[in-house]
Order: C-alpha cells, then structure tokens, then sequence
C-alpha cells in the first residue's frame, strides 16, 4: 500500500506560539492524519516508534521541537502548572459530586397529600378526577384475563407471539437467556423471518447478564433490539433512570402487562421455588395505551415515533369495564402518576384495601394515607410482602423498620411463605384491581419508568381478590408485639437499609 505522509510541520517557530494555541495545532494535526490512515491506506512495515523517529522525517524534527520545548525550565517559557489553583478546582469538584451523591440516596421524597376526596370509587366522579391526574385516557371495550405464575402467563405471552401478523413490541426490565428465554427468542425470531416487525427493549441494568448477541439470529430475520439507557460514557448522568416496565404489545390489539420479566425463576424451580407473579392479558381498546407507553421507551432508545396501523389499528373487545393505562417517568421531575394513581385510590377506599407487593418501602405519604384509612374511616387495610424468600434482604429490612406505625394503627400485615411473592396488585373495595410493574417503595415512585393497569370491574377485582386469599392462607402475620420484640441484630440491619432507602 502507498504511504500517506505525516502532516507537515508549521513553517513558523512553533515556540513562540501561547501553550494553548500550540496544544490545540498540533492535536489538529494529528487528528488530520489519523483520519487519512484510518481512510484505508496503511502505513508501511515498522512501528510507531519508527515513524516518528525516521531519518530525515520532517515530523520526527517537529516532535523534537515540541520536546525541547517542554524540557525547558519554566523561566524560559514553559508553561508552569498552578498548583494551589488545581487543588481547589479537584475540591470543588469533589464537594459537588458527594453532594449529588449524598442527594441520591438521601434526598426526601415529594410529600404527596390528598387534600380532600370527596368521589366514592364506584362514582363516574372519580373516574373522571383520576384520569386526568394521572394523565391517563380511560378505555372501554377491553376484555381482561389475570394469569396467575409462569407457567400460565408465559403460555399465553408466546401463543400471542405465534399468532402475530403485523406487529410484536416486547419490553422488559428483566430478560434471561435460559429456557424460557430460548422460547421467546425462538418465536420472535420466527415471526420476524415470516415478516412481522418485532421490536425487542431490554433496561441495560436490568438485563445486565444478557448479551447482545443472544439477539444476533432475530435481527438477522429482519428484527429489531436496543437496550434502554446503555452504559455508556454520554448517559451516566441518566444511569439511575431504568425503565421498569414489563410489556408484550402484539399487532396492537392484544397485550400484557404486570410484574414479570422474562426469566426461568418465574417459569420453573431453579436453585430457589418458582416466584409468585401474575400478568394481565387485555384485548381491546385499552392495548392502545399499553402500545403508546412502549412507543416512549422506543423513541428514547431508537429516535423513532411508532405510527401506523401495524401499530395502532385501535381495536375493540366487547366489555363493560372502565381501565386506564397508567404510566410515569420522573427521570427529571419529582412527581410521578403512578403515585398519585395509588395515593388516590387508597384516599378513596370505603370498606378494604388489599395490597401486594414485592418491595414494601413506603414513604411517609403512603404510610399517613394507610394509617388514615384504618383509623378515619375503618378501612379494612391487609398487606402482603414477601419473607424469606425475598431476592433482597436489604429491602426487607429497610420494610420492617417502617411497619411500626402501621401495625400500631391496625394495618394488617403478612409474609409470604413458601417463595419470593412479586405480584404488583391492589384491589379496593373489591371493585377497583391495579396490576402493574411498580413496587411501593422510591425508585418506582421516583427514579424509574413504570406502567400500571386500573380496571373498575367487579369481576376483575374479584379474580384477583381469590389470588390474594390463597396466597395470605400461605402467609404469616406479623403483629405489633412480635415488631416491637425483634431482637438487636435484626434493628441493626435495618438503619443499613436507610442508606439504600431512597434507591429501593
């Protein structure tokens, strides 16, 4: 190959240019030349070094100039290096970065007060109040199946899958490349060849241990994977913002939603017994906002705004329920829809709150708006969270010390026995049922991007009040006196789990 020479020195004494302007020229040269070999044309035999210091090369004279000048004493030119000035910029810079740091994890959370709620839950009232504060659409025409573990959801998720024409958007927090994840990827990759647009949206935290080219075969077929904020140098100011969404929207008529990623622990006993879920199959109308919270994640991911038919062909199901699709995304602001969907649905029960979650780790507004209800208005109020079994036990510390009040105040609280319980559901007065991906704790309310289904349908709630039932019979209540007597080491590790509180 033919040898493209090195750019030419400046003709002028280069030691008399200021220190920035020579900095900025020579790294303009550089580059320049960098380009012009990575254009194609290599250099010939030899090393760096030999290019540098070749005979006769008028760089090799340049790059002498530019060491004689930086071995000169600062007195006669180079320039010297202000110490002190240097030290309080690194201090300043430090003292602004633990700030941040200290902000994360121990910023309060926004105080979250209904004022005054006045709508009964079965009231048009309170339908109408909800959905503009949560910037929800309410949706008629939709048919709701609940589907209880992996090995009921997962059946129906790929059964849609195969049967898809137009359209497939899968996102996920968690995807695993193990059997049930083969399973998905096989379908997906199969519907794509068949020439379905298949778009896959895995969170690059969530989904960590997978790797990309566990995706090579279903782009090959024509399909479509990103991760939701990589880890990249340009995004770490958005590290913390994950996108905990857990959705499969297929030809935009028929869609999933609820706490399940894509993973053998959901689907079969592993090393541990197969968690507690549960989905939501919806078809109908209200797949349209399932459809438009995927579409969000994919234009922050792809720069692309999903349109058309394929997309949104804006079906209807026969059903007499009501449903919002409910999403939030606080990355940059401190309130979040899916808080005030909870906040108000608790501020309007009349006769029972039933509660399911993985993560119990309210903050102040949540344990106010529960204690309130038991003792204002004689609620009936019973939470179900994981013992155990739960993946993390920091997070069940950091729960246990904030259970006090609530016991105290006649909040009936239980442990699930025999697995890790990660079903998201409330019933209210066995007329409301909310399924989705947030947990009650302050990164689902604060920091991550969530969605949840509210259905006002009495038959909904009940399929999810027998789900809760059966689980509570499995379960342990935890009483005010058994809290008050936990032993010294169990105290101890929950002040640790005040450091983390913020971030789980």
């Amino acid at each position: 190959m033919a040898f493209i020479a090195p750019p030419e020195p400046p003709s002028s004494d280069v030691s008399s240019l200021p220190a920035g302007r020579f900095r900025a020229l020579v790294t303009r040269m550089l580059r320049r030349w960098r380009r012009q070999v990575e254009a194609g044309v290599a250099a010939p035999a030899g090393t760096a070094r030999d290019l540098f210091s070749r005979p006769g090369n008028r760089l090799s004279a340049f790059v002498e100039r530019l060491r004689e000048r930086w071995r000169r004493p600062a007195s006669a030119g180079r320039p010297e290096l202000n110490w002190p000035a240097l030290s309080i910029v690194a201090l300043i810079a430090l003292v602004l970065q633990t700030w941040m740091l200290a902000l994360t994890l121990f910023e309060p959370p926004l105080p979250y007060r209904v004022a005054r709620m006045d709508a009964l839950p079965e009231s048009e009232r309170f339908v109408r109040t909800l959905a503009p504060l949560t910037g929800a659409q309410v949706y008629g025409d939709t048919r709701f199946e609940v589907l209880t573990n992996g090995p009921a959801f997962y059946e129906a998720e790929l059964a849609a899958i195969r049967s898809a024409r137009r359209s497939i958007n899968l996102e996920a927090y968690i995807f695993r490349n193990d059997e049930i994840g083969q399973r998905f990827l096989h379908a997906l990759t199969e519907r794509a060849r068949a020439g379905v647009r298949v778009n896959v949206l895995l969170d690059a935290v969530g989904s960590l241990w997978t790797r990309e080219r566990s995706f090579e075969a279903l782009k090959e077929a024509g399909g479509r994977f990103d991760w939701y904020h990589p880890l990249r140098w340009n995004t770490w100011t958005r590290m913390n913002s994950r996108s905990h969404r857990e959705i499969l929207v297929v030809d935009g008529s028929v869609g999933f939603v609820g706490g399940a990623g894509v993973a053998d622990h959901w689907y079969k006993t592993t090393n541990q017994p197969r968690w507690r879920d549960t989905m939501v199959r919806l078809e109908g109308a209200a797949v349209t906002g399932l459809q438009a919270t995927f579409a969000e994640n994919w234009l922050e991911a792809q720069g692309e705004v999903l349109t058309g038919p394929d997309y949104f062909p804006f079906s209807r199901a026969q059903g007499t329920s009501l449903s919002m699709v409910v999403s939030s995304s606080p990355t940059y602001g401190r309130s979040a829809e899916v808080h005030i969907l909870v906040q108000c649905m608790l501020a309007a029960a009349r006769r029972s709150i039933h509660l399911t979650t993985p993560y119990f780790v309210p903050d102040d507004s949540l344990r106010k708006e529960l204690a309130g209800a038991v003792r204002e208005r004689g609620v009936e109020v019973r939470i179900l969270v994981p013992g155990l079994s739960i993946d993390h036990l920091l997070s069940r510390h950091a729960s246990r010390r904030l259970m006090g009040n609530l016991l105290e105040a006649g909040v009936k609280i239980y442990e699930y026995r025999p697995s890790m319980i990660h079903t998201k559901a409330l019933v209210i007065d066995g007329l409301w049922g909310v399924v989705g991906s947030a947990n009650m704790n302050a990164r689902s309310f604060g920091r991550d991007d969530e969605v949840n289904l509210a259905v006002r349908d009495a038959a909904f709630a009940a399929r999810l009040e027998q789900d809760f039932q059966r689980d509570l019979s499995s379960s342990d209540e935890i009483t005010y006196d058994a809290w008050k007597n936990r032993t010294a080491f169990e105290r101890i590790h929950e002040w640790f789990g005040i450091l983390l509180e913020r971030n789980q």
